[in-house]
């Protein structure tokens, strides 16, 4: 297709991962593609070399935010349609992008894409479930995502935000009578994270869940989760240790009777 996108990748310190998916981009992609922006977090390993060899623009940012890394994605990109990734996450389908510009091309009043990388993307899309109905988990999740960087320019991402900047962005922008919808391209989303970086995220959404969707706490249901929490981590171990003991058995019982070779 004549129009190209603006791919932009905020990272930090995944220089394995971001070399994997520039190679990716660069391999399968380019003719899609006039620009790679990467957003990097003060990495300190090989990530702007990688950039570099990649020939994608390489843009340093001190202090990071969910919502103003997404503004300075916006800034340095030039195309309308703005794709995000996550240095950790890489597209898959062969059309993924044609796929966006096909229906950017198709409705002028479009904000956003969200493409598809979980079963309940894969759920909400084949059920038609709109964003109108689960602003949530129909609506952009920036990585993954295309948004229309001419609507961006009268409604810029929220800096203060502490996460879900866009899914704010989605509800506000429907408010403004414009369009979200779903993209049938799909992308991998390949990242394991510390129980520190869970702690971390789990710290943030919910902040955000309470800031965005008003999500309160009653103190007795949070001692009623964390009392069962507990418990189930204490089962999940007996069980754990009850099969990791019968395969321990197993292995030592067939070491004495091996079976006759076919």
């Amino acid at each position: 297709m004549e129009t190209k996108v603006s791919v932009v990748i905020r990272n930090k310190n995944q220089a394995d991962a971001l070399e994997f998916l520039l190679r990716n981009l660069r391999e399968r992609y380019d003719q899609c593609i006039s620009e790679i922006i990467v957003i990097d977090n003060l990495s300190t390993d090989k990530s702007k070399a990688i950039s570099l060899k990649y020939d994608a623009k390489f843009v340093t940012i001190n202090d990071f935010g969910y919502g103003s890394s997404a503004n300075t994605a916006a800034e340095n990109a030039t195309n309308k349609i703005v794709v995000i990734f996550s240095a950790h996450a890489y597209p898959v389908s062969h059309d993924f992008f044609d796929e966006i510009v096909r229906r950017f091309n198709a409705n002028e009043n479009l904000a956003g894409l969200r493409c598809l990388h979980t079963s309940n993307d894969y759920k909400n899309y084949i059920n038609e479930i709109s964003v109108l109905q689960d602003p949530n988990k129909s609506g952009l999740i920036f990585c993954g995502s295309a948004f229309n960087r001419e609507i961006w320019k009268k409604h810029r991402f929220k800096d203060d935000i502490t996460t879900f900047e866009d899914k704010e962005w989605t509800l506000r922008v429907l408010k403004h009578g414009y369009d979200i919808e779903f993209s049938p391209s799909i992308f991998n989303y390949d990242i394991k994270r510390t129980k520190k970086q869970q702690f971390f995220r789990f710290k943030k959404e919910l902040l955000g869940s309470y800031q965005l969707w008003h999500k309160d706490l009653v103190f007795g249901q949070v001692i009623k989760t964390g009392v069962l929490e507990c418990l189930g981590i204490i089962r999940a171990c007996i069980i754990d240790l009850f099969y990791a003991l019968n395969r321990l058995f197993f292995k030592i019982k067939f070491l004495l009777n091996k079976p006759d070779k076919y």
